[in-house]
């Protein structure tokens, strides 16, 4: 699923430039969003579904090598509550606080 979203919007963002080769100013237009806001808009979008499926694809290496559900940063095991609520989790409740981001 999240690689046919990150088809989609590669395909979206493409059409966005290939609409700006006739005309690239919109930014006068007072009708709706400029190329720059979807650009943009999908850009994030794009770079969120990337993220995801990256995260997918670390939990599917993980569990082939019997190391899901382990905290990577402590080696305890990861609550089930939290692999419920967040499946691609890589760090348990406590190590995920100390380092939010990281």
């Amino acid at each position: 699923m999240e690689a046919a979203r990150v088809d989609d919007l590669e395909r979206e963002l493409a059409a966005i430039a290939e609409s700006t080769v006739a005309g690239p100013d919109d930014e006068h237009d007072a009708e709706g969003s400029t190329v720059g806001y979807e650009r943009a808009r999908v850009g994030a979008l794009l770079d969120q579904a990337r993220r995801r499926l990256a995260a997918i694809d670390g939990a599917i290496a993980r569990a082939k090598n019997g190391q899901y559900g382990r905290c990577d940063a402590c080696g305890e095991p990861i609550g089930v509550e939290r692999l419920q609520a967040l499946p691609t989790a890589t760090r348990c409740v406590r190590c995920a606080s100390l380092r939010p981001f990281g």
